[in-house]
């Protein structure tokens, strides 16, 4: 029952993309890219032909950058459009809309209602995250959406939360709108050849935005003062430090690996010096998160010097070899 964009998903049999498999060093990488890696996987594209901007991510001063898929990329491959959807009625109302339409809608929500964070953010913290709305049954209060890595479903109290119909935090207190956006989707996503070939275009585009200067060098720099800052803080401060640092970069090679591996089985050479040392940038990063772990509950940061040498001789390796093949 309800309103459903694509009425084929059920959370009791979906399967995810295999770039979330568990043997992967960051099987979610942030919710932002893992919801549209299931969300195009599940339409039919192929994720990995959109995964070219991972070239362009840099270190930002206190994080690296939150990767994302550009809008612009998914409409040049796969006819996707996002847009900003413009709320001024309840979110229910506009949600209904748009599905009706046959779109997707990407709302951010408090992961705190969302029962596929169990065991992490549900009924625990409040956190942002964004959620794709596919399946809507506002009479049952029931809600069928990606999340991370999957599909899922939701009813009852959790969609009361979703859609803030639950008391505001202080009396009198209204909650703002929430940002949202709808997905269009057209009737010609490319395919074979030419999906690779607008691929390595747009690569060609992101190599030229690449950062001027190594950012995991940039990143060594400021370690220091981040381990003073991790020294005086709780336990919890680290996992949101680690979250937004080598979980993103991390994330953000292993996915750009997974991208050149997808073009050498579509017919590109060359590319096997770049993919391993994108592998060992996801290594080293996770590696060196469980050291930090471990540093900060002993309060103890002596052994860290140096740990960050290989991963950004990698970077070098990986993107030079990128820029040389592919550049101008």
């Amino acid at each position: 029952m309800g309103d459903v964009c694509f009425p084929q998903f059920d959370p009791a049999t979906y399967k995810p993309h295999a770039l979330h498999a568990s043997q992967h060093n960051w099987p979610e990488t942030n919710c932002y890219v893992d919801l549209w890696i299931e969300v195009l996987s599940s339409c039919g594209f192929e994720p990995e032909a959109a995964l070219g901007f991972t070239v362009t991510q840099d270190f930002e001063g206190d994080q690296f950058t939150f990767f994302k898929f550009p809008p612009e990329d998914l409409a040049k491959l796969f006819d996707v459009t996002v847009q900003e959807l413009a709320i001024y009625d309840r979110v229910e109302a506009h949600t209904l809309e748009q599905l009706r339409r046959g779109r997707l809608v990407l709302v951010e929500v408090d992961s705190y209602f969302l029962p596929d964070t169990r065991g992490t953010s549900y009924r625990l913290t409040h956190g942002k995250t964004t959620i794709a709305i596919n399946r809507f049954d506002i009479a049952n209060r029931r809600l069928g959406y990606f999340h991370n890595a999957g599909y899922f479903g939701l009813d009852g109290e959790d969609f009361d939360g979703v859609f803030r119909r639950v008391p505001p935090p202080r009396a009198g207190e209204e909650a703002m709108f929430p940002y949202v956006e709808f997905v269009k989707f057209g009737g010609a996503p490319r395919r074979g050849i030419d999906l690779r070939n607008v691929s390595l275009a747009l690569l060609r585009e992101h190599l030229r935005r690449r950062p001027s200067s190594n950012p995991i060098r940039a990143y060594q720099q400021t370690f220091p003062s981040h381990l003073e800052t991790l020294a005086q803080r709780p336990l919890e401060f680290f996992h949101l430090y680690a979250f937004n640092t080598l979980r993103q970069i991390g994330a953000n090679f292993e996915l750009l690996g997974s991208y050149l591996g997808w073009l050498a089985a579509h017919g590109e050479s060359g590319l096997d010096m770049a993919m391993t040392a994108c592998g060992q940038i996801a290594d080293g990063a996770k590696s060196l998160q469980f050291q930090l772990a471990r540093a900060v509950a002993r309060k103890r940061f002596d052994k860290l010097e140096g740990a960050l040498d290989s991963v950004a001789d990698a970077y070098d390796t990986a993107i030079g070899d990128l820029w040389r093949k592919y550049g101008d």
